[in-house]
């Protein structure tokens, strides 16, 4: 997914700066994208628009023909099986190609929509949780990087717990995924999930401060507007 970036909102005003959010699966980024919610900071979550997007009776249409299986019903009443289109792309990036060459264009156009309403509620700063944010090259369009990460075990046994996916699948999607220490390389700031939501919270809080803190000699305050 390539998302654009508009030179500004309507009426003129600078587009928010970007904080990337990403992960690798199981890390827990969804958890830190709600505790940056609770500070106050706008979350573009890129797997809610996409599930946004396939909703859309035209989109599942396209999808549709390419699947007839993941799609049941027509019209209005058109529902997708995202657990079997899951599964057939997932294990094929040719499938996973067409599927971003129809839901990408889409997800763009909201995201757009995202940055400059954030643009008019005066924000200096939105999220974008993103979770193949450096498998897409999206990393050059942000202007900060954070990485959830947590021990492999660790996240094998939440996705068993919270999505039911068993050692071998889960194992499929980290393979699809870089692996941590090259995202980690390649972040701004590691956030380690491996301990309580309060410890989380703690790393967060710290991370956020640095991050909004107003440069030396700058006079000035870098707050987040609710």
């Amino acid at each position: 997914m390539s998302v654009e970036h508009p030179a500004g909102g309507e009426g003129g005003r600078a587009l928010p700066r970007r904080l990337g959010l990403t992960g690798s699966i199981g890390a827990g980024k969804s958890t830190v994208a709600a505790l940056l919610r609770e500070a106050g900071l706008t979350v573009i979550d890129a797997d809610a628009l996409a599930r946004q997007v396939t909703a859309d009776p035209a989109v599942l249409a396209e999808l549709a023909a390419l699947w007839p299986e993941v799609v049941s019903g027509q019209g209005a009443h058109a529902q997708l099986d995202r657990a079997a289109l899951a599964t057939r792309v997932f294990a094929d990036p040719t499938q996973l190609a067409q599927l971003e060459a129809v839901t990408h264009p889409h997800i763009r156009v909201a995201t757009g929509q995202a940055l400059r309403a954030a643009a008019e509620r005066g924000e200096r700063w939105v999220v974008q949780d993103i979770p193949l944010l450096f498998e897409k090259g999206l990393d050059s369009d942000m202007d900060a990087v954070w990485v959830v990460d947590a021990p492999l075990e660790l996240r094998l046994r939440r996705l068993a717990e919270r999505s039911g996916l068993s050692r071998e699948q889960a194992l499929a999607r980290e393979a699809a995924q870089w692996p941590p220490e090259r995202k980690r390389a390649l972040a701004g700031a590691v956030i380690e999930n491996a301990g309580s939501l309060d410890e989380l919270r703690g790393q967060v809080t710290g991370q956020l401060a640095a991050l909004l803190a107003p440069p030396q000699g700058s006079g000035r305050e870098d707050a987040v507007k609710r």
